[in-house]
């Protein structure tokens, strides 16, 4: 298959080296100009316990790339979704699709802009880091679904399935994207609730002091796509219907603990949102990733106030404000509904 990977970091250079590997023709676009140089002149290296391998593949910058693709993997931050999509979108033929391997609800910006004939929705729970220009860290593997947005099983959602078991064997079709999607969406506001502070994921969700701060942020996103009329998907342990409003606490306490020993078994201990603050002290993806969820609830009537409270604490930290710590998530846990 010809793919043209729009995001070279984590999520997209692991999925495009695996398939370049493979024997797909695959040209990769970044914003970073180090980053494909690298590419250019030593190929993208993977490296971690699962594979080691250099793809030698072509890359560009948007400016340099000319031509047009059938199948484009997006696979950037979230909040650079709207200006990718619209740049990517001259090199997208009239019968092709973009794929949307990213966190979040980023295939309605996508269909908002290419339409949902050319859309394609994809969910991935894989660890992956960006190391240095030229270089990925694949640390463990995790679910790799696709499925198109109307929930249709297609013959292009099948040729893509077909495509993406040369990156992972246990790849998946759903007729159910949104459930998937939803259900990364409550597993995400954990993950920041745990980039609060400086400990692993792991550690982070077993720590029995502050597993009412991640049980209630479940909670709340769940309550919006019980209220959207959307039926949630479990993955890697997290099991969606455990975090329904009236579910027995047992059940979310033995979900919790399936995600622990699944994060255990990752080279990857803490989450890209923890790296984005602490390493490469960026902005995070907050607004693009919870903001939705907020937004999304109040047309439902449904109030998210700890999802509203993690987006101002992570700006508080993104803005040096707060430090990561324990103190940071107690504010956190000082926002529980008593």
């Amino acid at each position: 298959m010809k793919l043209l990977i729009w995001g070279a970091g984590a999520i997209g250079g692991t999925i495009g080296a695996h398939l370049a590997r493979a024997g797909h023709d695959v040209t990769f676009v970044d914003l970073v100009q180090e980053h494909v140089s690298a590419i250019n002149t030593a190929g993208l290296r993977i490296e971690g316990p699962l594979a080691q391998f250099t793809s030698r593949v072509r890359a560009f910058t948007p400016g340099g790339l000319s031509g047009q693709f059938e199948r484009v993997v997006l696979a950037v931050k979230a909040q650079d979704t709207e200006a990718a999509t619209r740049a990517l979108a001259p090199h997208l033929s009239p019968d092709g699709c973009v794929v949307s391997a990213q966190n979040g609800l980023n295939e309605l910006v996508i269909k908002s802009i290419v339409g949902d004939a050319r859309t394609v929705g994809c969910f991935v729970n894989f660890g992956a880091d960006y190391l240095e220009p030229g270089v990925i860290q694949y640390a463990g593997r995790g679910a790799v679904v696709l499925g198109e947005i109307d929930g249709r099983v297609t013959s292009r959602v099948g040729e893509l399935h077909r495509a993406f078991l040369d990156f992972d064997d246990r790849a998946v079709v759903t007729t159910n994207i949104w459930g998937y999607l939803w259900g990364k969406l409550a597993y995400v506001a954990q993950l920041f609730a745990t980039a609060l502070t400086n400990d692993s994921i792991a550690d982070a969700l077993a720590d029995p002091g502050y597993r009412d701060v991640y049980v209630e942020i479940a909670r709340e996103v769940m309550r919006v796509a019980k209220a959207r009329r959307i039926t949630p998907e479990g993955f890697n342990g997290f099991d969606p219907s455990a975090f329904a409003p009236d579910a027995d606490r047992a059940v979310a306490e033995r979900s919790l603990d399936e995600m622990v020993a699944f994060n255990r078994k990752s080279a990857k201990t803490h989450s890209g949102i923890w790296r984005d603050l602490a390493v490469r002290h960026r902005r995070t993806e907050a607004d693009a990733q919870l903001g939705p969820i907020v937004a999304l609830g109040s047309e439902v009537g449904v109030a998210t106030p700890l999802v509203s409270r993690l987006i101002e604490l992570v700006h508080d930290l993104e803005d040096q404000r707060r430090e990561q710590s324990h103190a940071t998530l107690d504010v956190l846990k000082a926002a529980l509904p008593s």
